[in-house]
């Protein structure tokens, strides 16, 4: 961890976790839907990208907005900065895939872009927030959703039940909340499956609205920026994000809307899969 939220912090999170990322490498991002500020800035994340010659990825929305095509979503790239760092990519232009779920409660399959293919190694490049229906995105909810395609949103968001865009918002209705976050925490078992030990997570805990960058117009942030983290175990850098939270003087708001979402429930149902753990040790990175 460290509490410089600058380019040279990022680049110093990276680092200190000793793992060289191999051949084409996707860094998922979250862009923003466009009207919304809370996105991490090309500025901020250049250095870092340019770095491992990292591709931004992206897919496409399973709520409309204005990243529900793909055209809509390579405009926000350029209109946002980001093609002007790096080669970008939006990964289900060409359709989708899907992968196998190793041990899931609820998933058959995760549908993802197909060009997830493409990619040798990720890194999941998440901006820390609240959710109006997770509770909070971290690096779990960058997988499970962002590299998704809008039928894969749709299936993860529904526990299973479907796998059709057209059909999200009856059968979010339909899903018990712990129900969706238990699919989140499979896909990302099939994530894992995929990609094994050529992955890093860092989280940026700046801007920690209550919303998502997937809101158009987001809340204002209650609390001060934390610092970002880093780890090669996404449950115990998410796990390590909440406890920060909870730990600042100024964390109320977003506590309530993790709590209101039980929000927490996806980090237990991941470890209880075998997917990574929620004991940690938080290193600074500060001086």
């Amino acid at each position: 961890m460290t509490t410089d939220i600058s380019p040279e912090g990022l680049m110093a999170v990276y680092e200190a976790m000793g793992r060289d990322l191999p051949g084409n490498v996707a860094v998922k991002i979250s862009t923003g839907e466009p009207g919304g500020d809370n996105y991490l800035k090309p500025d901020q994340i250049k250095d870092l990208v340019q770095s491992v010659n990292g591709t931004i990825v992206e897919c496409n929305t399973a709520y409309g907005g204005g990243r529900a095509e793909t055209a809509m979503n390579k405009q926000v790239m350029i209109d946002y900065g980001f093609t002007a760092i790096a080669p970008t990519d939006i990964m289900d232009e060409e359709g989708e895939i899907s992968l196998s779920v190793p041990v899931a409660k609820h998933l058959d399959e995760f549908i993802v872009g197909s060009h997830f293919e493409n990619y040798d190694s990720c890194l999941i490049l998440s901006h820390f927030k609240g959710h109006a229906m997770g509770g909070f995105g971290g690096a779990l909810k960058s997988v499970a959703i962002g590299i998704s395609s809008p039928n894969g949103k749709t299936s993860v968001h529904t526990a299973g039940r479907n796998s059709v865009v057209e059909q999200l918002w009856a059968g979010i209705s339909e899903t018990p909340q712990d129900e969706f976050l238990e699919s989140m925490a499979e896909a990302n078992g099939a994530f894992m499956n995929e990609v094994g030990n050529n992955v890093v997570y860092i989280n940026v805990l700046n801007r920690l609205s209550v919303d998502c960058d997937c809101d158009a117009s987001p809340a204002e942030p209650t609390m001060e920026d934390i610092g970002i983290l880093a780890s090669l175990d996404p449950i115990a850098l998410d796990k390590a994000s909440v406890d920060l939270v909870y730990a600042a003087p100024d964390g109320q708001d977003l506590i309530g809307r993790m709590e209101s979402k039980n929000a927490t429930h996806i980090l237990d149902h991941a470890e209880g899969l075998g997917l990574g753990s929620q004991e940690y040790e938080l290193v600074s990175l500060d001086a």
